[in-house]
């Protein structure tokens, strides 16, 4: 079975305790995303990683991109660490990924003592793969390759992938406490997405269609008050600043949309509700 790996990005930049906080975190949206889209799969966390074990792979990788937190994902396929296996393992990936006369790369990275350096593993696995694939007269161009295969040791493990999925990338949903958003319109609406982008838990109010956030946060509620909010998030405009009377909200007042143009917010505004 394929498994998913589930990369963060500026996670990594906090220290050790805040850091596996965040992680733990994200690993419970994750898991909360899957059982939300009814996709049945086990979320495991190794080191800076979350893998991912679903039967459905698409449905699982279509929920996973909703996680704010997750920068990136790929499908890989797992094997051991032992440099024989690595190279065996990837020249039969690289068999139906290649195609006659392209170019290929090995971009390969490690972590752990395996007694191999990331350069052996490129260096190496290169090779079985350009033998596999020599009724092809496939080439290696480490410039600017048509495909490329890229992997990841982590102590006993390997996986091969040959893409990244990019993702929305942010901080987790529930890491940086609660906020109020007012969503009256599509700038509203991207407001109250983009704080939870960066990790805030939202709550709720306004006349506008905010239904399209929960496919990003399954634990978001309506309401206009809460002891526990931090902070007032509202949709408006640079030309609309001045008739803000922020002292009247005894909250701070954020306006994240404020330096974006009216298509610039449909077009996130759009996004959003495809949820993609």
């Amino acid at each position: 079975m394929s498994k998913i790996l589930a990369r963060y990005s500026e996670i990594g930049l906090k220290s050790t305790p805040i850091r596996r906080r965040f992680e733990n975190q994200l690993r419970e949206n994750a898991v909360t995303m899957l059982m939300e889209d009814g996709v049945e799969a086990i979320v495991n966390k190794q080191g800076s990683r979350l893998f991912v074990e679903a039967e459905d792979t698409d449905r699982a990788v279509a929920s996973l991109r909703k996680v704010f937190g997750i920068a990136s994902l790929s499908v890989a396929e797992e094997t051991t660490s032992r440099m024989e296996d690595i190279c065996a393992f990837a020249a039969e990936y690289s068999r139906s990924r290649l195609s006659e006369g392209q170019s290929f790369a090995v971009r390969a990275r490690r972590e752990g003592s395996q007694g191999y350096t990331s350069m052996d593993v490129g260096r190496e696995a290169g090779s079985a793969i350009f033998i596999a694939n020599e009724d092809r007269h496939v080439k290696v161009d480490l410039t600017d390759p048509q495909v490329v295969f890229y992997i990841e040791v982590r102590d006993n493990h390997a996986f091969i992938f040959s893409d990244y999925i990019r993702c929305h990338a942010g901080l987790p949903v529930g890491s940086q406490g609660k906020v109020l958003a007012r969503v009256d319109d599509d700038r509203g609406l991207v407001s109250a997405w983009l704080m939870m982008k960066r990790g805030c838990r939202a709550i709720v109010s306004g006349d506008a269609d905010w239904s399209p956030l929960r496919q990003y946060d399954p634990l978001i509620r309506e309401g206009t008050e809460h002891r526990h909010a931090l902070a007032y998030v509202l949709g408006t405009d640079l030309e609309q600043l001045d008739s803000v009377d922020v002292s009247s909200y005894g909250l701070p007042v954020f306006f994240p949309t404020i330096g974006m143009t009216d298509a610039e917010v449909e077009e996130l505004a759009a996004t959003i509700r495809a949820g993609l």
